[in-house]
This record gives structure tokens, C-alpha cells and sequence, in this order.
């Protein structure tokens, strides 16, 4: 189904969208406009699916299990030790 709307368009906008027609990219002022739209519907869904796995990343994180600085360090000391011996060094 369709439904009619008045849009408005800057000049620039207006050539861009008239030449995409006339080139045969779209076959109507209406068509490119209707592209945009879904455009910005795939975006805007995507940017929502990003935002909600960044969200439950930080979730998981600030649930998860956290150890000091110094405790990290540690590891990282014992873990470069580690390497050293495994290479002889």
C-alpha cells in the first residue's frame, strides 16, 4: 500500500534525485526517495542491534568477575616470566 506525502527538498537534493531518474538508476522521483528511507530504516536497525551488544558486552563485563591492578600486573609478570623460560632465556 501506498501513501501519498509532501516532502521537501533542498535544490541540491532535488538535482541529485532528477539525475538518479534520468540516468535510469530509479524510475521515479518517488522510488529514490522510498530508497533513502529504507536506507535509514537498515541503518537505524543496525545501529539499534550494535548498541544493544554493546550493552550487554558492558552488562556481562560489569557482572563478570574483576581482579586488581596489582593482581594483573602479577599475572602479567608471571606470564612474561613464563615465556622467557619456555624460550631458555
Amino acid at each position: 500500500m501506498s501513501v501519498k506525502a509532501s516532502v521537501s527538498l533542498t535544490d541540491q537534493q532535488d538535482s541529485f534525485a532528477r539525475a538518479l531518474v534520468k540516468e535510469g538508476h530509479y524510475s521515479s522521483l518517488s522510488a529514490v526517495v522510498q530508497r533513502g528511507l529504507e536506507l535509514v530504516r537498515s541503518e537505524t536497525e543496525r545501529e539499534q542491534v550494535e548498541l544493544d551488544a554493546l550493552r550487554a558486552f558492558f552488562e556481562a563485563r560489569n557482572n563478570g568477575l574483576f581482579i586488581s591492578v596489582e593482581e594483573g600486573r602479577k599475572r602479567t609478570e608471571d606470564m612474561i616470566a613464563a615465556k622467557r623460560r619456555a624460550k631458555g632465556l
